[in-house]
């Protein structure tokens, strides 16, 4: 995220493969079954709310993104648990031992890989590096660590944002539950109006740019607001209303743009179509247990609830899986 080329491109190159439309199609029985899986995990009808993030939003990304790293099941949510302290607020000292502990962690699991590779990006990681494809040690241990951050956080955020925008707007939810094909403008629609990220990561000026009547100079940091690009009215009509019938495509910014567009956006939509698609389908009525006004993490990167409890009623269909 903080190279440029032709070292990001290099980079990007090593782990692109495994983003294609077509690898992320074949993860598609294996996120319904997990989608599944927490859904059958989920009470139903008990009068007590269930919160949606611990128990649907975390563990689904987090098992998805392990798997495709070659991390195991059992350490999975220890790993999701560590990155936090990098995306919320957190102490030096927090921050320190999360660092010591992933980074730990991580040097073991990729030696582990050289020693026994088997069929995952980390492997593959490391077999490129054994290749002379001049990755370094440095280099294979932060793309490691991003892939998994990245690869975790925005989709939690996708999901838990998406559903909480959505079981405000009854309109909406009803409009979706009636259209389902609408499913996909839907997902674009939530990562607009409410976008994973709140900025996207520093960028440097390399020349003074104009951005209407002010000059930025150059060699200046810049932090770019995703989520307010995402409002701005001169793009997107009323842009505060949650619409899933607007026509936007991928004009949103939620991924980025330019070359470190979201390398895993693909991953992100599939996830997100089946996270909610089923969902919705299992329990015909989900309606939100608290009436105060949701709380965010606090954070300047990600915009992510710390809670969602809603109540769920009823059994709906169970979508057989494409496996």
């Amino acid at each position: 995220m903080h190279t440029d080329p032709p070292a990001h491109t290099r980079l990007r190159r090593l782990v692109s493969k495994a983003f294609t439309a077509r690898a992320i199609a074949k993860l598609r029985p294996h996120i319904e079954r997990r989608v599944d899986d927490l859904l059958d995990a989920l009470p139903e009808d008990t009068g007590r709310p269930v919160d949606l993030i611990p128990s649907f939003a975390q563990p689904l990304p987090i098992s998805v993104i392990g798997m495709m790293m070659g991390v195991p099941a059992g350490d999975q949510p220890m790993l999701a648990e560590w990155t936090s302290p990098f995306v919320s607020e957190a102490t030096p000292e927090e921050l320190g031992r999360a660092t010591k502990i992933t980074v730990d962690y991580l040097t073991r699991l990729i030696a582990t890989k050289r020693s026994e590779p088997t069929d995952d990006i980390l492997s593959g990681l490391v077999q490129a590096a054994e290749a002379g494809d001049k990755l370094t040690s440095d280099e294979l241990l932060t793309t490691t660590f991003l892939l998994i951050l990245a690869g975790f956080e925005t989709t939690v955020n996708l999901i838990g944002n998406g559903m909480n925008a959505l079981l405000r707007e009854p309109d909406q939810l009803n409009v979706l539950r009636e259209r389902p094909d609408l499913l996909h403008r839907a997902i674009e629609e939530f990562l607009r109006i409410e976008s994973p990220l709140n900025t996207a990561t520093d960028r440097v000026t390399t020349e003074p740019i104009r951005v209407d009547q002010v000059v930025i100079p150059a060699n200046s940091f810049v932090k770019i607001a995703l989520l307010a690009a995402n409002h701005d009215p001169k793009v997107f009509p009323n842009p505060d209303k949650l619409d899933i019938t607007r026509e936007i495509g991928s004009t949103h910014l939620a991924f980025g743009h330019g070359i470190h567009f979201c390398l895993g956006a693909p991953l992100a939509r599939l996830q997100g179509e089946i996270a909610f698609g089923r969902l919705l389908a299992r329990f015909p009525s989900i309606t939100l247990a608290a009436t105060t006004p949701p709380t965010y993490r606090n954070s300047i990167l990600v915009r992510g609830l710390t809670t969602l409890p809603v109540h769920l009623h009823g059994t709906g269909s169970h979508i057989p899986s494409t496996a």
